[in-house]
């Protein structure tokens, strides 16, 4: 027979949250998770250049560095970012330099790091700090999140906590994944009991005499150990304060004591909440499975499906003496992918996208572009693009005419680019995209252009094959 050894089911009061104590920490394990993970991190924290920045003298500048990586990290990898915020710092070192900035610019600085109006509110933030607040940034988490545009309650938490040395937590996705396998918080990770319950929690076991380094550690704990698939739990700082781990650890002991018998039973702790109606355990209709061990947790809510969306693109290349240039309009300033700009487009249904060559015509009006005379009309294919909310499918068209044949009204406010003007535009991912199947298209049209005019070419004295078995004549 096992002997357990069961949890009180007491409720805790934290930070104005009730949480039960089987979630909670222990004032004992409060100092052993802030001194583990804190020595954890001085030893293997990456070496990420807005780390370096964030030692700045200047509490302004250490505040702007820690502003501009967290709003670039958003929701995209470390990896892709280290390249867009070096060259961010090099073009804008300071707030004041950025509040000297056009839309214009900061849109083709951001140009495929997606969810463009991060960028576009960095801008908006220093340009009102600089006006409004004499180029000071606000001094602890409640005063940026109150008069920042896009800091939300994380970011404010991040910068407070990093740049000002404020003892503060935060939350984000990898900060989630790690406080619910040591907790071993199964309800839906997106639930607002246990959206509240994660803050109270981190905000009681920051430490507050490095919040910086300690929220760091989180997160980079997150990243590196306490992955979604692949968690390193031997390698983990925290694994002695981990309910997940401790469970798997229990699991593994019953299953030795099934294996043998022994003349001393086996005492194992019960990893157990008895809470009745917890919110913030693993719901009763969700089973536990003991052979992914600690990444049964987080459980994540199910994500609303994206709409489908089509969208007709009408690529428009002139050619000219020089080289060839294409038609670009820019997108209205509020919205997806504000300011950006793009091939001319109609949003279309089906039933649309079956006449798409006066539909091709009908954009182009639309845009002030006249065209008179000659032109070419090809179909390029389609290409797909998941935005976070909309699966969107592009319809691929070129229209190609002569510098002669076309031409753009006053009202107009499209433009021609060359090629590299293009790819150096503020232009989305998405058409660069539809740019590359475009070309894409071109080069195997011209290749079916050159084979065909081989086969057309005679050499008049290579002979045929008939002319070896013709009889000869005496």
């Amino acid at each position: 027979m096992v002997k357990r050894k069961c949890q009180s089911s007491t409720l805790k009061e934290n930070n104005g949250c009730t949480v039960p104590v089987f979630h909670n920490f222990t004032d004992e394990e409060v100092k052993d998770v802030r001194a583990s993970l804190v020595t954890w991190y001085e030893k293997n924290k990456r070496d990420l250049p807005w780390r370096r920045n964030a030692t700045k003298s200047d509490l302004n500048e250490r505040a702007y560095a820690v502003w501009v990586s967290e709003i670039m990290l958003q929701q995209t990898q470390v990896a892709t970012v280290i390249d867009y915020y070096n060259k961010w710092m090099k073009k804008w070192p300071t707030l004041q330099h950025l509040a000297g900035a056009t839309l214009e610019e900061v849109n083709e600085m951001w140009s495929g790091l997606g969810y463009y109006s991060r960028g576009r509110r960095l801008l908006e933030g220093a340009k009102k700090v600089v006006e409004e607040f004499d180029g000071e940034m606000p001094k602890d988490a409640d005063g940026l999140l109150k008069h920042l545009p896009g800091v939300g309650r994380y970011t404010a938490g991040a910068i407070a906590s990093i740049a000002y040395n404020q003892a503060t937590g935060l939350v984000d996705g990898n900060v989630i994944r790690v406080l619910c396998r040591l907790r071993m918080i199964g309800a839906e990770s997106n639930n607002q009991v246990v959206t509240d319950t994660l803050w109270s929690l981190v905000n009681s076991v920051v430490d507050p005499d490095k919040p910086g380094d300690f929220n760091q550690g989180l997160m980079e704990l997150g990243a590196t150990v306490c992955t979604p698939k692949s968690p390193e739990c031997s390698a983990c700082p925290l694994k002695n304060n981990c309910r997940a781990f401790q469970q798997v650890e229990k699991d593994q002991l019953e299953a030795a004591d099934k294996l043998v018998t022994r003349k001393v039973e086996t005492e194992i702790a019960d990893i157990e909440c008895l809470t009745t109606g917890c919110h913030l355990c693993l719901p009763a209709t969700e089973v536990y499975d003991s052979s992914i061990g600690v990444m049964n947790y987080p459980r994540k809510g199910k994500k609303k499906a994206a709409r489908e969306e089509s969208t007709l693109v009408c690529i428009t290349c002139k050619h000219t003496n020089t080289e060839d240039e294409y038609l670009i309009t820019q997108r209205p300033e509020k919205g997806l992918l504000a300011g950006l700009w793009e091939f001319p487009s109609l949003q279309c249904n089906n039933t649309q996208a079956g006449e798409t060559e006066a539909s091709c015509d009908s954009i182009l009006q639309e845009n002030g572009v006249i065209v008179n005379g000659q032109q070419t009309f090809k179909d390029c294919g389609e290409v797909v693009h998941i935005f976070s909310h909309i699966h969107q499918t592009y319809m691929v068209k070129c229209l190609t005419v002569n510098e002669s044949n076309i031409t753009l009204e006053d009202k107009s406010k499209c433009k021609w680019v060359t090629r590299q003007q293009f790819m150096e535009a503020a232009i989305s991912t998405a058409m660069k995209k539809v740019f590359k199947a475009y070309e894409g298209a071109v080069n195997e049209n011209k290749k079916k252009s050159s084979v065909t005019k081989l086969k057309g070419k005679e050499d008049k004295n290579q002979k045929s094959i008939q002319a070896f078995f013709k009889p000869k004549v005496s």
